[in-house]
């Protein structure tokens, strides 16, 4: 799975954790997909490293859809904690 196969899988990851952690969030929609992005990447990461699973390269592997969901909303709960709800 390439770069933009990884976009694609952040963006609905994203969706997916603003889904499942709504509210408003500090960044809005273009800061939350981005979170979602970043968290493929991460949770992919984190768990070919940690967790001795290495992601598929395949699109529709439940491990990496599963670890990227993880990964951004880990980054939504981080950056929630941290920035807080600025938008009130």
């Amino acid at each position: 799975m390439g770069i933009i196969g990884w976009i694609v899988l952040g963006l609905l990851a994203g969706a997916i954790a603003k889904i499942l952690l709504p509210g408003r969030d500090p960044g809005g929609l273009i800061g939350t997909t981005l979170i979602g992005i970043a968290g493929a990447f991460i949770g992919g990461w984190l768990s070919a490293k940690f967790l001795h699973k290495p992601i598929s390269n395949h699109f529709f592997d439940a491990a990496t859809w599963g670890s990227a969901i993880a990964g951004s909303l880990v980054l939504l709960i981080g950056y929630r904690i941290l920035f807080g709800n600025s938008r009130d």
